[in-house]
């Protein structure tokens, strides 16, 4: 059942209560990976409380055709390494992320997430790369989209041409040699910080 549009009704709630929990009338929100899928299907259709949108390495159409029948997926340290770069003998680049780094996040997704998540978006997700994940001509408030300029899950087509369908006032920072988790990444991670800050600041 939890698929994204099930997940864009948890954001929609979630936002809700802090809304009226901080008495702050509108809030920022930062969708990464498929984070940007339910994010911006919220966003398309509630715009009450929302004052900006950030759509962080976006999963703007599908990942390849992969049939999904599980209801849930097994997760494991190695599926949740797949984000780090690597050198060419397959081996962690330590250069971009610090062995801590990749430790401390392939352990936390592994306590948090435990040993199975619901498949629904995964599902939504593992369908053909021409099919689009997100209408970018329904979201109505500024948004940035960023990511790194070598994120191997984008679809970079689609988003060179972001700004054509997104609403005055968006933006599109692309950080050459960055990745899917630029945050992380000690090249990059500075500059990603900077982008994003500069952005909700205005």
């Amino acid at each position: 059942m939890p698929d994204s549009d099930y997940a864009a009704e948890d954001i929609h709630s979630a936002v809700e209560k802090i809304v009226s929990e901080s008495g702050q009338d509108k809030i920022d929100i930062l969708g990464w990976s498929w984070g940007t899928v339910t994010a911006s299907r919220y966003a398309s259709k509630n715009t009450d409380h929302l004052n900006r949108l950030v759509l962080y390495a976006p999963i703007l159409s599908g990942i390849g055709k992969y049939e999904v029948t599980e209801d849930f997926h097994h997760n494991t340290w190695e599926h949740a390494a797949d984000d780090f770069q690597r050198d060419p003998d397959g081996s962690f680049d330590y250069t971009i992320t610090e062995r801590e780094i990749v430790e401390m996040f392939c352990s936390s997704c592994w306590h948090y997430d435990d040993e199975y998540s619901p498949n629904g978006g995964r599902r939504d997700i593992c369908i053909e790369k021409s099919e689009k994940l997100i209408d970018l001509s329904k979201i109505t408030v500024p948004t940035l989209v960023i990511c790194g300029g070598s994120d191997p899950y984008l679809n970079y087509d689609l988003v060179n041409s972001s700004l054509d369908e997104l609403p005055k006032g968006s933006q599109l920072e692309v950080i050459e040699g960055g990745a899917h988790v630029i945050m992380y990444e000690k090249p990059y991670y500075k500059d990603f910080q900077s982008k994003l800050i500069a952005f909700l600041n205005k």
